[in-house]
C-alpha cells in the first residue's frame, strides 16, 4: 500500500486509464465520470466513496477493498469482485452494468442491486441473504449453492434458479417471472 491518502475529495472527468492512477486509500471521496477501465486497482482501499457514471470495466481488483460504496450509473464489465479482500465488502449498485462479473463465494449481505444489468454474472456459493436484487436483468447469471434466503428479486427477470440447488426460503419473486424457478422441470406455465 502506498502513502497516498485522499479524504472528502471529488474527482471529475478524469481518464485514469490515460493519465494514470496512484493507488492508495480513499475515504468519503466522489468519483464522477471517471475512467478506471483496465487499471490495476490492486491494494486500493475505498471506504464510504461514491462512483457516479464511471467505467471500471476489466480493472484488476486483486486485494482491493470496497466498504460502504455506492456505484451509480457505472459500467463495470468483467470485474472479478471475488479477488477483492473479503473483509467487510459492502456496496450498493444502482443502474449499473455488471455483465460477466464474478461474486463467487462473497458475502454480499451488505449489498443491494437495483435496476442493474447482471448478464452472465457468477453468484455461485455467494451469500445473498436478505439482499435486494430489484428490477435487474439476470440472463445467464449463475446461482449454484447460493444463499438467497429472504432475498428480494421482485421485478428481476430472466433468472434461472434451481430451488433444489440453492437456498430460497423466504425469498420474494414476482409472479410474472416465476418460470425461472421451474425451468428445470420442463413444464409449461400460462
Amino acid at each position: 500500500m502506498t502513502d497516498n491518502y485522499s479524504f472528502k475529495e471529488t474527482f471529475s472527468n478524469i481518464n485514469f486509464s490515460q493519465e494514470g492512477f496512484c493507488a492508495g486509500e480513499f475515504e468519503c471521496c466522489v468519483f464522477e465520470t471517471c475512467d478506471f477501465s483496465f487499471l490495476d486497482l490492486r491494494e486500493c482501499h475505498f471506504e464510504s466513496c461514491e462512483f457516479i457514471d464511471c467505467d471500471l470495466s476489466n480493472a484488476n481488483l486483486s486485494g482491493a477493498s470496497f466498504q460502504e460504496i455506492i456505484f451509480r450509473d457505472c459500467k463495470m464489465l468483467g470485474l472479478q469482485f471475488n479477488d477483492c479482500t473479503g473483509f467487510a465488502f459492502s456496496a450498493d449498485f444502482d443502474n449499473c452494468r455488471l455483465d460477466h462479473a464474478s461474486f463467487y463465494k462473497i458475502d454480499l449481505r451488505s449489498c443491494s442491486f437495483e435496476h442493474c444489468h447482471l448478464e452472465d454474472v457468477d453468484f455461485s456459493e455467494t451469500n445473498l441473504k436478505k439482499v435486494n436484487i430489484l428490477a435487474c436483468e439476470l440472463k445467464d447469471a449463475r446461482f449454484d449453492h447460493t444463499n438467497l434466503e429472504k432475498a428480494d428479486l421482485r421485478a428481476s427477470k430472466n433468472y434461472l434458479i434451481d430451488p433444489e440447488n440453492n437456498r430460497i426460503q423466504g425469498a420474494k419473486f414476482s409472479i410474472q417471472n416465476i418460470s425461472g424457478l421451474l425451468a428445470k422441470y420442463d413444464i409449461k406455465i400460462y
